[in-house]
């Protein structure tokens, strides 16, 4: 069901590819029209946008597929990658930006046809705009940490040309061709740490994080229901791989049950965890109250 899930996403990785490389078209038929710096890097962010898109739609095809031989946890992983490489793109872009603001800054040039620039601009951003906003819902949908980064790249590209926009708006009111690269500056270091943000998520992934607080009380407070029978629990552990979640955990009960019964309370459990955290794997394992090496592992 995940993998037809994961495969049902890719759709919406293609159109971030279809966009990406319209508002690219657009944006440097608009820099070509006025020679603004802020617009030209407006155009070189839609490449990169163009890549990261092309890269979401390799790993979600990826994780689409079933475990293996190689993977037989799955590839859910694979989308911390994406994630990684969609923030260093971010980055990258945020410091191509400002390093060309800084040169128009040593090198002044007037912007010509501000009008027709402003208008091809505003269109590449609303298509951006909608773009992102469907991505961001469907991967906070089906949490899928690819999905919503090419949203955060796509919502980062159109904070970036509303900056732009407002630079070169304000340099034909006012005739002051220095607020060009000011403005595009500024709006370097918003995307940049954007980029910085969806490395550093990666990278938590990447190290096998535990789920979010929240999920981990749900999972207490279902824990704690059971220890009202005489139930005792230890060596909690969780992991998040995408979309998916893995959790492991000790149950320790009166050494004379049967192991069917044992077996019957372990079913029951992962039933209730896999409802409060849906897509998880649930690993139990059981231990007797009477022995002392059940209490050795709880860490």
């Amino acid at each position: 069901m995940q993998s037809r899930q994961n495969s049902s996403l890719v759709r919406y990785a293609y159109l971030s590819v279809a966009v990406a490389l319209a508002t690219m078209g657009i944006k440097a038929v608009a820099f070509n029209v006025t020679h603004s710096v802020g617009l030209l890097s407006d155009a070189l962010e839609s490449i990169v946008n163009l890549t990261a898109a092309l890269v979401a739609v390799r790993v979600l095809n990826e994780i689409a597929k079933p475990p293996d031989k190689e993977h037989t946890y799955g590839h859910a992983k694979a989308e911390y990658f994406s994630s990684l490489l969609e923030g260093v793109l971010i980055g990258v872009a945020g410091i191509s930006i400002a390093y060309t603001a800084i040169q128009r800054i040593l090198n002044p040039e007037d912007i010509q046809q501000v009008a027709l620039g402003l208008t091809l601009a505003l269109i590449a951003s609303a298509l951006n705009f909608f773009v992102a906003r469907l991505l961001l819902q469907k991967g906070r949908e089906h949490n899928s940490i690819a999905l919503d980064a090419d949203g955060q790249h796509l919502m980062s590209d159109v904070w970036t040309s509303l900056g732009i926009l407002a630079g070169v708006g304000a340099v034909s009111i006012t005739g002051w061709q220095i607020l060009d690269p000011i403005i595009a500056i500024i709006v370097a270091g918003k995307i940049g740490w954007t980029g910085f943000c969806l490395i550093q998520r990666s990278i938590q992934g990447l190290m096998d994080a535990s789920l979010p607080e929240t999920q981990i009380q749900a999972i207490q407070e279902i824990l704690d229901n059971y220890q009202s029978s005489g139930i005792e629990f230890h060596a909690l552990r969780t992991r998040q791989a995408g979309a998916h979640s893995f959790i492991s955990l000790h149950v320790i009960t009166p050494g004379d049950w049967s192991i069917k019964k044992g077996h019957d309370l372990l079913e029951s459990i992962e039933k209730d965890i896999q409802k409060a955290v849906p897509l998880a794997s649930v690993f139990t394992h059981i231990e007797p109250l009477e022995d002392p090496r059940s209490w050795n592992d709880q860490s």
